[in-house]
């Protein structure tokens, strides 16, 4: 009732390469976490639901170019709330040209007036652009009715 023994044979050429392979494979691993867990700043974005910042009640405007035409975007602040933003000055030419761009600023401001914050918008990939220009707008329009 003897056990048998075996005995392995190992070349350290096999087990270099698959060190370096185990390596790279943690590595690789541990690359694609940290390039995909959120940020401090996103974390900390995401847990309140409102802005600490506070506004100045009125109408603030930011101008947007479209072309050689420009646009005006008008935020309206009512008592630390987002009321309305709505499009001013825009020539039929720009309404032509830019067809995406009314709607864009109607599903935008929905959602900023629901939140009543500029954090966690979303947009559809078909006009991904025009709303990111609008966003870049409303956000000027915003800092000019920041309270300190």
């Amino acid at each position: 009732m003897g056990s048998k023994t075996r005995i392995i044979v190992l070349h350290m050429k096999e087990v270099i390469y698959t060190a370096v392979f185990a390596a790279l494979g943690i590595l690789l691993i541990l690359l694609l976490i940290f390039m995909f867990l959120p940020d401090k700043k996103e974390i900390n974005e995401n847990k309140g639901a409102k802005e600490t910042m506070q506004y100045a009640s009125g109408e603030y405007h930011s101008s947007v170019s479209w072309g050689d035409k420009a646009v005006d975007v008008k935020v309206v602040v009512d008592h630390n709330r987002i009321a309305a933003i709505e499009l001013c000055n825009m020539e039929e030419s720009v309404a032509a040209m830019y067809p995406l761009m009314q709607p864009s600023l109607e599903h935008i401001s929905k959602q900023i007036r629901e939140k009543n914050s500029l954090s966690n918008i979303t947009y559809s990939e078909e006009n991904q652009y025009t709303s990111a220009v609008l966003m870049g707008a409303i956000k000027q329009a915003l800092e000019k009715a920041r309270v300190e």
